[in-house]
């Protein structure tokens, strides 16, 4: 016959072996938390020291910028004060320049009326005198005039006669540009 095995023991822990465990478990489950919301709690004051630092820095580079920025504006305002002083000085050598072109060649005309009348007739030479003394007229008036008042004039002039102020500003820049073109090379 067979024998069977006889039924092993089963040991059985006592339950006061069980507790200690438990609560050494327990135990370190406290302390783990413990830490953990020590850590979160550095990492929250580290993130705050760190915002403070932020805004603190931000605020010196808000500052500088400020500063720059100003200097940037006065900079700006000097050279823009600078190039209207240099504009007006050119604008009233342009003025001085062009009344002495015209007061020239209003003389010129008017010196050259006499052999006008002896070729073309005294009709022709005495349109030429009253060119040339219109052209001196035009010179001397020019002259006497300052730059703001020659600008108001010229805006009066466009604003009643639109079609003749762009018509002579095309044959002006007709006349420059033919002026400037350069003859072509052989």
């Amino acid at each position: 016959m067979a024998k069977t095995p006889a039924p092993k023991k089963t040991t059985t822990a006592k339950p006061a072996a069980r507790k200690p465990a438990a609560k050494a478990a327990a135990a370190g489950n406290g302390e783990a938390k413990a830490k953990f919301t020590k850590a979160i709690e550095e990492a929250k004051a580290g993130a705050t020291a760190l915002t403070a630092e932020a805004k603190a820095k931000a605020e010196g580079y808000r500052d500088q910028l400020s500063t720059k920025s100003a200097d940037w504006v006065d900079e700006a305002k000097d050279i823009a004060g600078q190039a209207k002083v240099r504009a007006a000085d050119l604008a009233v050598d342009g003025k001085a320049k062009a009344s002495d072109a015209i007061a020239t060649i209003g003389k010129l005309v008017g010196d050259n009326a006499t052999t006008i009348d002896e070729k073309l007739g005294t009709r022709y030479g005495d349109y030429a005198r009253t060119a040339a003394r219109t052209m001196q007229e035009s010179a001397a008036k020019l002259d006497s005039k300052d730059i703001n008042e020659l600008g108001d004039d010229a805006k009066e002039f466009v604003r009643k006669s639109p079609g003749l102020a762009v018509g002579i500003a095309a044959a002006v820049g007709f006349l420059i540009a033919r002026l400037f073109k350069g003859t072509p090379k052989a």
